[in-house]
């Protein structure tokens, strides 16, 4: 009987720390984080790049019109579309017509100054003639009396040697020599002195009557010579004619702007992009508008971060999607560049076709619209949730694992610390390079408390 007690206590006391091990297992596990795992799949992993872009104008062209003209009205607003012919802004005439008088005024002052140039070349012409004349006679007579002079000098000089030859020498026909040896020495030594002196004085007077006549001809030749210099250079006349052709030409153009009364047309069809005048401005030397050029298709631009950049390329595949458009369009990626004035994106430009379905029958720059492209990528063995990767500041990856062991009220779940490496991601999944996991870890991918390595956590599968 008393062992039957015994046993029965026992087993109440049993009992009871069972019953105690449970509700201490039970309350310590409702305080254990909660965890949710998943196993690695086999994935493809996409990326898909969608950027806001806008159309562009393919091509543009100006609008020129002659600078310096009052505007009286403009037309057009940016965003317009014109056809060839149409209106585009109108010119003041009133002012128009006080700057053709201005022009024509100026031309009449340059055309007087011209006339006066021609007649002072006229005058200047006549006198150079005139110069001319007057110095090959004054040649002419310098070059007689020299020569009469010269002469008169030869002829002295030649009386000078009759009379010495005379003197010493006489009529000597029929004398002997001894005859003619003494009439010589019957001459007087002062009379031959005063023959010599008077035929060296006539020789001297010759020379120089030649040195004088010789001097005397070569500065009327530099005379001569001195009129037949050319005129100095004197553009002045070039000037003003071309002054004058150039305000002629400009006349010209502003009558053609009279003619058509002022207004300035479109030439070809596009959109207004740009208005650089405005009422009561003057037209400026640049471009006084700019319009699309259709002859050239619309551009879609889009810029494109680093990330988004690995993704797309040259020549890429993608789609377009415009705002009011409900269908996206097939496009190729046509163009893309790091972009100047922002550096780390980077320009993208992809061509539309030149009709399109906008809404209104032709793409319209200005309107915005997202650019797609989806790039299948690599398949990947082991694939697990964004949310199961962790990052750390000095570049390490980690997964946390849940692992089974023994604890002391049993079988326990706990937290191991993975490092992992990361092939590729997108934002549904990430690929890990297998080794550190496999296909059968349970990767944690939720839980509703902060973790760390070696926590201990309650799974729910």
């Amino acid at each position: 009987m008393f062992k039957k007690k015994i046993m029965a206590g026992f087993a109440v006391f049993m009992g009871a720390m069972w019953l105690c091990t449970v509700i201490s297992k039970s309350y310590y596990t409702t305080k254990l984080p909660v965890v949710s795992t998943a196993t690695p799949e086999e994935k493809y992993i996409e990326h898909i790049v969608e950027a806001d872009g806008i159309v562009v104008e393919g091509g543009s062209q100006a609008v020129n019109a002659l600078g310096g003209l009052r505007v009286s009205e403009v037309s057009v607003q940016i965003g317009d579309r014109v056809e060839e012919g149409d209106e585009l802004f109108r010119i003041d005439l009133e002012d128009l017509r006080e700057i053709m008088a201005e022009k024509q005024s100026q031309i009449s002052k340059l055309q007087l100054q011209i006339n006066a140039i021609l007649e002072n070349q006229e005058l200047a012409r006549q006198k150079k003639e005139l110069d001319e004349k007057r110095a090959r006679e004054d040649y002419d007579a310098a070059a007689r009396q020299k020569d009469t002079e010269v002469g008169r000098a030869a002829e002295q000089y030649a009386q000078a040697m009759e009379d010495l030859e005379d003197a010493i020498y006489g009529d000597t026909d029929g004398l002997s020599d001894e005859e003619i040896e003494d009439r010589m020495n019957g001459l007087g030594e002062e009379e031959q002195e005063r023959l010599k002196d008077a035929l060296q004085s006539a020789a001297y007077a010759e020379a120089d009557a030649k040195l004088e006549r010789d001097n005397a001809m070569r500065d009327a030749q530099r005379a001569v010579e001195d009129t037949l210099l050319p005129e100095n250079a004197d553009a002045s006349l070039a000037v003003a004619r071309e002054e004058v052709g150039l305000l002629q030409r400009d006349l010209a153009d502003y009558q053609e702007v009279l003619n058509q009364e002022g207004i300035v047309f479109a030439e070809t069809a596009g959109m207004v992009t740009g208005i650089y005048v405005e009422a009561g401005s003057r037209v400026p030397d640049s471009a006084a508008m700019m319009l699309t050029d259709d002859a050239i298709p619309c551009q879609f631009k889009v810029i494109l971060d680093k990330e988004q950049r690995k993704y797309v390329g040259y020549g890429d595949e993608a789609s377009v999607k415009l705002d009011g458009s409900g269908r996206e369009i097939e496009v190729t990626v046509d163009y893309i560049s790091e972009s100047q004035t922002m550096p780390g994106s980077y320009e993208t430009l992809i061509s539309l076709s030149k009709d399109g379905d906008s809404g209104s029958g032709k793409w319209i720059p200005g309107l915005s619209g997202v650019l797609r492209r989806v790039e299948r990528g690599e398949k990947y063995r082991c694939c697990i949730s964004p949310h199961a990767v962790y990052y750390t500041t000095d570049n390490r990856t980690f997964v946390y694992v849940l692992r089974q062991r023994e604890g002391i009220l049993g079988e326990e779940y706990y937290v191991e610390e993975v490092n992992v490496k990361v092939l590729d991601e997108n934002e549904n999944w990430v690929a890990i390079e297998p080794g550190a996991i496999d296909t059968e870890s349970r990767i944690i991918d939720y839980s509703d408390k902060e973790i760390e390595k070696g926590d201990v956590v309650r799974w729910i599968e």
